[in-house]
């Protein structure tokens, strides 16, 4: 199937510290290429894959499961060190599950994480059901275009197969596990306004993993989907501030801009 206009992968070949972001469940890479483009910009190496599934209709999701999306962003991240000397991950919303467990798998190999409404439980009674649920319903209504800027639409699926939304919840239990095995820096921006994500999942990332470097910043006037939403400047900004601070020669380039 052709990929949806606008949710194509997206690599900038830059300089010597990468960037690997990871796009969340029924989503795209569309959601993120504004945050890529920004940090293509600004010279760094970005990858920004197409998980396996994603970004051409349901019906070829429900064929995948966790492991095939992990595996897309893993591979990613094994290209990205080959290539650069820092490497660091970005995630939004199950997006940043991928990427918690990439830091708890691949240690002092990522220099640090940005997580935007990471996402870390299937909430609500249904999720209870799923296994069963999914053998006799086929799909539930979509997660996607969860946005406060009027005029601002992500790609993504307006259906959810329930056997992805059944290896969601595995993935999200088997991550929550693993959240003290996360050391790294961390920047964790999340919107009090969230629709998909409640902030009890920021709370409970926070609470878990084992970094002594963290930021927790309020996305006041955005919804979900906040990198393209009101906040998106801010989350592009700090995130590259956050570079600028564990990465030494970005760091050096922004002081010289005066940026």
């Amino acid at each position: 199937m052709p990929v949806l206009p606008g949710a194509e992968p997206f690599r900038h070949e830059g300089g010597e510290v990468g960037v690997l972001l990871c796009h969340g469940f029924t989503g795209s890479p569309q959601s993120l290429r504004p945050w890529a483009d920004f940090l293509a910009e600004r010279g760094l190496t970005v990858s920004l894959p197409l998980l396996p599934g994603h970004g051409t209709r349901w019906e070829d999701m429900a064929v995948t499961g966790w492991q095939d999306w992990y595996a897309e962003v893993d591979r990613e991240l094994r290209v990205l060190r080959e290539k650069c000397e820092q490497v660091f991950v970005f995630g939004l919303s199950m997006g940043g599950a991928l990427s918690l467990r990439l830091a708890a798998k691949h240690g002092d190999a990522i220099s640090g994480l940005v997580l935007v409404n990471p996402a870390n439980k299937v909430h609500g009674l249904s999720a209870y059901a799923l296994p069963v649920a999914r053998h006799l319903v086929r799909t539930t209504k979509g997660l996607a275009d969860d946005i406060a800027l009027p005029g601002s639409h992500e790609v993504g699926y307006d259906r959810v197969p329930l056997h992805c939304a059944h290896s969601v919840r595995k993935f999200f239990k088997l991550v929550d596990g693993e959240l003290p095995q996360v050391t790294q820096p961390v920047v964790l921006l999340h919107s009090p306004q969230d629709h998909v994500v409640p902030p009890a999942d920021s709370a409970r990332i926070l609470s878990r993993i084992s970094s002594t470097d963290v930021m927790e910043i309020r996305l006041e006037q955005s919804y979900h989907v906040a990198t393209l939403d009101h906040d998106a400047e801010r989350i592009f900004d700090e995130s590259y501030r956050f570079i600028g601070r564990l990465a030494p020669s970005v760091g050096m380039k922004g002081s010289t801009s005066g940026g």
